[in-house]
């Protein structure tokens, strides 16, 4: 079992920057591939970023290449995300995923473990 417990969303203009953090426990940290999906009110929850286990390789929904990065703190059993340039159609619950899967993927059912989702909002 994975608990993920998500941090770092608030209110922030357009145009600001936040950072998000996802803190891992009970499983080794490393051995996991970590995911980053939101969803926003009314919608499905949507893949944002993935990192693999040791960091080296990343993907990025089209919406937030280039302002958004994922990394990852082995040491800490943490995820994060970067997220600058931030608009108000970026507003939505941010949630941490975990998958047991060596493979990158963007699909929220290859993810086996879920945070409790944290809240970003981007006022214009």
């Amino acid at each position: 079992q994975v608990r993920l417990v998500e941090s770092g969303g608030g209110l922030v203009q357009a145009g600001g920057s936040l950072r998000l953090s996802c803190a891992a426990s009970g499983r080794t940290f490393s051995s996991l591939v970590m995911g980053w999906f939101r969803q926003a009110p009314g919608k499905e929850r949507e893949f944002v970023a993935a990192l693999t286990r040791g960091g080296g390789g990343t993907a990025y929904a089209d919406s937030v290449k280039g302002r958004f990065t994922i990394s990852r703190d082995n040491a800490k059993n943490t995820v994060y995300l970067q997220m600058n340039s931030l608009k108000p159609e970026d507003t939505a619950v941010y949630y941490c995923a975990a998958a047991t899967s060596p493979i990158i993927k963007k699909h929220r059912d290859t993810y086996n473990y879920w945070g409790q989702g944290t809240q970003v909002t981007v006022s214009s």
